[in-house]
């Protein structure tokens, strides 16, 4: 007979980083599967993907960045903010950066994802009606946006590392 064991309040916060991971991975399958179909495939070509023009944006871009970024590094966080601690034999560092991990990194993917389906959309549009000056102005206002919610996921990351790495350190100053 086995016993269930409760997970200690600190490991359940990573409950929402393994949800997260595995709600990437379904939207990045959908998305991979979409974009081969051949009405999507062949918008998809026609406006530059993947190798550049409005279509990289849709793919590969955002297609890759929803499995990598959300699927594997989320979850790779997730397993790093878990182990660190049973591994080094010190507690985390910071337990508020891990909830500042999450929310940075998931609202930053989901804005740059967003950013780059919704531009990757309307500049295609605009390409394929032959308005280049509408994508010019169009490029415009993706710019900033894509350059903000980059940033923005980028802070997820440059907390997990600050949060990983002053873990470190107080382990070797314990050893």
């Amino acid at each position: 007979m086995t016993t269930q064991q409760t997970p200690a309040t600190e490991d359940r916060d990573l409950i929402k980083f393994l949800f997260f991971s595995a709600l990437c991975f379904f939207i990045g399958t959908v998305h991979g599967v979409w974009q081969i179909q051949p009405p999507v495939r062949a918008w998809l070509d026609s406006i530059g993907s993947p190798y550049g023009g409005p279509g990289h944006m849709i793919d590969p871009l955002a297609h890759a960045h929803m499995n990598v970024i959300g699927g594997v590094v989320i979850l790779c966080m997730a397993a790093t903010y878990y182990m660190l601690p049973k591994i080094s034999g010190v507690a985390l560092w910071s337990r508020r950066l891990v909830f500042h991990t999450f929310w940075w990194t998931a609202l930053g993917l989901i804005g740059f994802y967003s950013t780059l389906m919704i531009f990757g959309t309307l500049e295609g549009n605009l390409l394929l009606a032959g308005d280049l000056e509408g994508m010019d102005e169009m490029h415009k206002i993706y710019k900033p946006i894509i350059a903000t919610v980059a940033t923005i996921m980028g802070m997820g990351f440059w907390v997990f590392f600050f949060n990983v790495f002053a873990t470190v350190k107080r382990a070797y100053k314990k050893s």
